[in-house]
C-alpha cells in the first residue's frame, strides 16, 4: 500500500498550536531513507571537540564531512549543510524549506504561541517584519550613532586606568544591550537580569530547564505588554503592541511572540561575537596595528570579521522531498545551515582560514539570509564598527591576561567568555 505523502502544515499566527511533527533525536530515531554513510555524530555545538576551538573546527568541517550529512544527537537530529550555496538556497527557498518549527524553545501546549517572525514562512511572515523595519533599516539605525560612541567610550572610560578589564561584562555585554534595551523600551536597571535570563535559556537548551526561564521571560513580558498598551512610546514593543496591519490589530498572541521572540534575538548574538573578536585581536598586535593604519577600510574589516567569527545557526524542516548533492530529503525532515561553517567555504571564499581585509566582498550568512535574515544586521554592524573604532583608538594595545585560559563554553550562540584582558 502506497503511503500518504507527508504534509508539513504552516503555521497560522492566530491560531497557535503545537506543531505535529516531533523533533527526533539519537542513533534510535534515524529515519530509514538516511543512508548509513552521512550520519555522523558531530557535536555540534554542544560536544567538547568543538568548544575545544570553534574558529578551527568549523573550516576544518570541510576537510573531513561530506557537504551534506544526517548529524545524530541528543538535542535533536537534522541534515547539516556545509557548503555556502546550499545554505544559501535553503535560506531563499521557502517552497521547500519551512520556519514553522525552527525555534528549540518549549512551550506549554495549552497555552501555545508562536515566535515570529521566525516561524512564520511568506508571504505572511512579511507583514510581521514590516511593523519593526523602520526601526532597525539602514537608514534607521544611523540615528543610534551618537548613542553608540558614547556609550563605547563611557566604558572605556570605566576601565582605562585600571589597566585590565573583564571584557564580557565590562564591554562587550552592555555595548550591545544597553542600545537594544534602549531600542525596545526596557529599563537599563533590568539589564542583568534579562542577559541572565538569555544566557540560561541558550545555555541549556534541555527542555525541562528551559521551561522554567521561559516562564520567568514571559511572565516579564506580559506585564511589560500591559505597560506598553497604557503607555505608549516609540520603542519597538510599543510599536507591536499597537500595530494593526491591514487595519487589523495584531492579538495577545501574535504580540506576545512577537516581543518574546526580538527579546531573545536581541541580548545575545552581537555580544558573542564581540567578544570572539576581541580574543582574536588580542592575540594578533600585527592584525591591530594593521586595522588602525587603514582607518578607512573600517567597513570591509567589520565584513570580514563577521565572516570568519559568525555565531548562529538557521534551522528548517523541509515542506517536500528534494533532493541536494544526490542526497535524497524527505518532507518533514529537519534541515540546519551551520552557517559559520558556510563562511569557511573554500570554493566561496579562496583561503578561508586567512583574515583578509581586502578579500573581495561577497555574501557572507552571519546574519542568515533571505526573508528570515537577521532584523537587527544593520544596527549590530554599526555597534561592531563603532566598538572598534572608539576601542582600538584608546587602547591600540591589549592582550589576554596572563595564565588565563579562555574557554568557549557550551551554548546554541558561539562565544568564549569570560574574557579577562590587560594593557
Amino acid at each position: 500500500m502506497a503511503t500518504a505523502p507527508l504534509i508539513v502544515p504552516e503555521n497560522d499566527p492566530k491560531n497557535p498550536r503545537p506543531f505535529p511533527l516531533p523533533r527526533l533525536a539519537g542513533p534510535d530515531n534515524i529515519p530509514p531513507h538516511v543512508p548509513k554513510e552521512l550520519i555522523r555524530s558531530v557535536g555540534l555545538p554542544f560536544g567538547p571537540e568543538f568548544n575545544k576551538d570553534p574558529y578551527e573546527f568549523f573550516p576544518r568541517m570541510h576537510e573531513t564531512l561530506p557537504p551534506i550529512y544526517y548529524d545524530v544527537g541528543p538535542v535533536g537530529n537534522a541534515w547539516q549543510l556545509l557548503k555556502h550555496e546550499d545554505a544559501f538556497f535553503a535560506l531563499r527557498h521557502g517552497e521547500y524549506f519551512s520556519s514553522a518549527s525552527s525555534t528549540p524553545f518549549p512551550r506549554d501546549p495549552n497555552d501555545y504561541f508562536y515566535f515570529l517572525p521566525i516561524e512564520i514562512d511568506p508571504p505572511t511572515h512579511h507583514k510581521y517584519r514590516a511593523i519593526v523595519d523602520p526601526l532597525v533599516n539602514p537608514k534607521a539605525v544611523l540615528k543610534w550613532e551618537e548613542r553608540i560612541r558614547k556609550l563605547s567610550n563611557d566604558l572605556i572610560d570605566a576601565v582605562i586606568d585600571k589597566g585590565e578589564c573583564e571584557f564580557t561584562e565590562d564591554f562587550a555585554r552592555p555595548l550591545p544591550v544597553c542600545v537594544f534595551l534602549d531600542l525596545m523600551g526596557l529599563p537599563q536597571n533590568m539589564r542583568d537580569q534579562f542577559v541572565t535570563w538569555v544566557v540560561q535559556l541558550l545555555k541549556n537548551m534541555q527542555p525541562a530547564k528551559m521551561i522554567g526561564v521561559m516562564k520567568e521571560i514571559g511572565d516579564y513580558l506580559n506585564t511589560a505588554i500591559d505597560e506598553k498598551r497604557r503607555n505608549p512610546d516609540e520603542g519597538m514593543i510599543s510599536r507591536i503592541v499597537h500595530a494593526a496591519p491591514n487595519g487589523e490589530p495584531l492579538t495577545e498572541k501574535e504580540v506576545f511572540g512577537f516581543v518574546f521572540f526580538v527579546f531573545i534575538a536581541g541580548i545575545d548574538t552581537v555580544y558573542a561575537t564581540l567578544n570572539n573578536i576581541w580574543y582574536w585581536l588580542a592575540r594578533n598586535p600585527d592584525r591591530r596595528a594593521e586595522m588602525i593604519a587603514d582607518p578607512g577600510n573600517i567597513n570591509a574589516q567589520v565584513e570580514e570579521l563577521l565572516r570568519v567569527f559568525s555565531v548562529t545557526f538557521s534551522g528548517r524542516i523541509l515542506k517536500k522531498d528534494l533532493e541536494l548533492r544526490g542526497v535524497q530529503m524527505k518532507a518533514g525532515d529537519r534541515i540546519t545551515s551551520i552557517l559559520p561553517a558556510c563562511n569557511y567555504d573554500p570554493e566561496v571564499f579562496p583561503e578561508p582560514r586567512k583574515i583578509d581585509f581586502h578579500r573581495p566582498r561577497k555574501p557572507i550568512l552571519a546574519f542568515a539570509g533571505g526573508v528570515h535574515s537577521c532584523m537587527g544586521a544593520h544596527l549590530a554592524r554599526l555597534e561592531i564598527k563603532i566598538g572598534l573604532q572608539e576601542w582600538l583608538r584608546r587602547i591600540p594595545d591589549f592582550q589576554v591576561k596572563p595564565g588565563v585560559e579562555v574557554k568557549y563554553v557550551p551554548s546554541a550562540v558561539v562565544g568564549p567568555e569570560p574574557l579577562p584582558l590587560v594593557w
